[in-house]
């Protein structure tokens, strides 16, 4: 019997995992208030139960019990109930962002800002977060990811990968990504913008990244960067992040920084301990403003 809570920030993206585990054959029950998930756990884990597979939704529109699940959780613990805990993640911009466009109001927020109620549910939440089992931060995650992440551990029962790191290109003219972790620039390279058959293209083509490639001081930028960042990794963990943004910077964001990233990505993959992702976040903008 696998029983799985499912818990995280209001807006993360907690019903949209209820409902692919039910894809994934999972029974699922979504609020349940905080006292009756000791019964729910008994009555699905009986012996004859035809349940093999359960998960419930927890979060802080229970807020009358909501600080009891810490400790009915570890009580069940005590009592040999076996279960996993999942915590759905996000940043606050990302949140606020998602609050305005589906005009809900935060469960927490009352006639307050959005921002308010995230605050209060963060705190409400601190416990059960570091008691969590998997933590996946929906930030800069599609829907299609997110599934293939639980598929990954629900269904395939692969490792977690603990951290999920995102490789993103971007132009400096257009501003520093804001959720940023890691920022490098690589215009100390030279622009192959200033080549006639390479303006139009970008660094997903072959023509700039041979290009891009075909000075020594490319190579050399991996290697550091990549001794850096695997030294980094294992500690950001320990430290207990679960997201990391590195940006790869040039002035486009078009041609070299696009071409590193793509590059820097293929060398970080091939470690399975941890999810990786690319990202090119002003690769056509330059294209738009033409049109």
């Amino acid at each position: 019997m696998r029983f799985v809570v499912v818990t995280g920030m209001s807006g993360a993206g907690k019903s949209t995992a209820l409902k692919m585990l039910e894809d994934f054959g999972y029974y699922c029950v979504d609020n349940l208030p905080v006292p009756l998930i000791p019964m729910f756990s008994d009555l699905v884990m009986t012996q004859g139960s035809e349940v093999e597979k359960a998960a419930i939704g927890v979060d802080v529109r229970t807020s009358n019990t909501f600080s009891e699940l810490t400790d009915i959780l570890r009580s069940m613990r005590e009592r040999g109930i076996s279960y996993e805990v999942i915590f759905l993640e996000s940043n606050d911009e990302i949140l606020i962002k998602r609050y305005k466009e589906t005009r809900r109001v935060h469960p927490l927020a009352g006639k307050e800002r959005v921002d308010k109620g995230i605050e209060r549910e963060r705190d409400k939440l601190s416990e059960i977060k570091k008691d969590a089992d998997y933590i996946i931060d929906t930030s800069r995650l599609l829907t299609r990811e997110l599934r293939a992440e639980l598929e990954k551990i629900f269904v395939n029962n692969e490792n977690y990968k603990n951290l999920f790191v995102t490789i993103m290109s971007f132009g400096f003219k257009y501003g520093i990504p804001q959720d940023a972790d890691l920022v490098f620039d690589v215009r100390f390279l030279p622009n192959p913008f200033y080549l006639d058959e390479l303006r139009p293209k970008n660094g997903n083509d072959k023509e700039v990244r041979d290009y891009v490639m075909s000075f020594k001081e490319s190579g050399q930028f991996l290697d550091k960067l990549e001794d850096m960042v695997g030294f980094l990794l294992p500690n950001y963990i320990l430290e207990g992040k679960n997201q990391l943004v590195i940006a790869i910077g040039c002035t486009g964001g078009k041609h070299r920084s696009v071409t590193l990233a793509n590059a820097f990505y293929e060398r970080l993959r091939r470690n399975d301990e941890y999810g990786f992702k690319i990202d090119h976040r002003d690769i056509e903008k330059d294209q738009n403003r033409k049109k």
